[in-house]
């Protein structure tokens, strides 16, 4: 069997996955024609030439106006749904989604509105394809930690089906410690805690991360290799890394897929995995962040199987569960 084969058809988990960044150039132009909303594109074809975007900020611009055309909750549902029937075809089993509640509240859609439809659409998976999915709130660290104070009040009703909260957006001049106290009360409510760091911003923050907002896992941290001693700690503690390759080359932290770090990461003994990120504005949902690599630094099965292990020793699964699932992967 080839080695595209395998990756298409062995048993994943994604990690990493913002799923208003699943949102697709169609079902965008759908939802905008059935709320009348304005878009500053005159066709499919338009929205899909302006995700040339140059760097991480540019990138959000475009990300939050998309956003704009998510209005209520079947277009939540049909989001998600969207995102769970390409995990399903390929081949993702489990599935850990991360979510933005600021993009739709600081636009009045509130929590009752958005989350139905993503509880739906996954029910809906669950019983259809047999995936498993959680959910990570993620805090927009661009606004002040007040607000991510107000959101984790507002969640209150939906705790039960949060797993994890999280933090992303502009990493550039907003650090961990600028959370340190929201993330605090979030590990006391029983949270699990990620949050992005090294993508754009230094090794510090990766530090920051673990020392003052207690992480289970980092996202993105390829910057890790900056500091020999990070470097010691993630292998010593063993604490994940959700790498998203095509979106480091896309936002240019790499110059070149043949330049990426992964493998180094990895051979280093640290607990690396691979994930879309934001896959339509990206370039590729997760089998293609495997592709990539496969093409770029010619990794071999035996990689690709210990990559796809480490997603689901990287979940937040039940222990027993995860045996079964890396057990499956690395003995097929």
């Amino acid at each position: 069997m080839s080695l595209s084969s395998i990756i298409k058809n062995i048993p994943k988990a994604e990690l990493h996955l913002h799923i208003e960044g699943s949102l697709t150039p169609e079902l965008m132009w759908r939802l905008a024609e059935k709320h009348s909303v304005s878009l500053p594109y005159a066709s499919v074809e338009e929205i899909e030439a302006a995700y040339n975007f140059e760097d991480l900020q540019s990138f959000l611009d475009l990300y939050y106006a998309g956003a704009g055309v998510l209005r209520d909750e079947d277009d939540f549902f049909a989001l998600m749904w969207e995102y769970l029937t390409r995990c399903h075809e390929d081949n993702i089993v489990h599935t850990e989604i991360m979510f933005d509640p600021q993009t739709h509240t600081e636009r009045d859609i509130g929590f009752d509105i958005f989350m139905p439809g993503f509880l739906k659409a996954m029910e809906k998976a669950k019983d259809e394809y047999g995936i498993s999915s959680y959910l990570i709130m993620s805090f927009l660290r661009h606004l002040p930690e007040d607000a991510a104070f107000e959101t984790l009040s507002a969640a209150e009703p939906y705790y039960e089906h949060i797993t994890a909260v999280g933090l992303d957006s502009s990493e550039l001049g907003h650090p961990p410690s600028k959370f340190e106290r929201v993330f605090k009360k979030a590990k006391a409510l029983g949270f699990k805690i990620v949050a992005h760091a090294g993508e754009e911003g230094p090794a510090s923050y990766i530090w920051e991360a673990i020392e003052l907002l207690d992480v289970d896992r980092i996202d993105h941290g390829v910057r890790c290799q900056e500091d020999e001693a990070l470097m010691d700690l993630l292998k010593e503690r063993q604490i994940p890394l959700t790498v998203c390759p095509l979106s480091n080359l896309k936002l240019c932290v790499i110059n070149d897929m043949k330049d990426h770090n992964i493998v180094q990461l990895l051979d280093a003994g640290l607990l690396v995995t691979v994930n879309s990120d934001d896959p339509t504005y990206f370039g590729g949902f997760l089998n293609d962040n495997f592709e990539a690599l496969h093409q770029s630094l010619d990794i071999d099965e035996k990689t690709v199987r210990t990559l796809v292990a480490n997603s689901f020793k990287a979940s937040f699964l039940p222990q027993e569960q995860k045996n079964q699932l890396v057990e499956k992967v690395l003995s097929a």
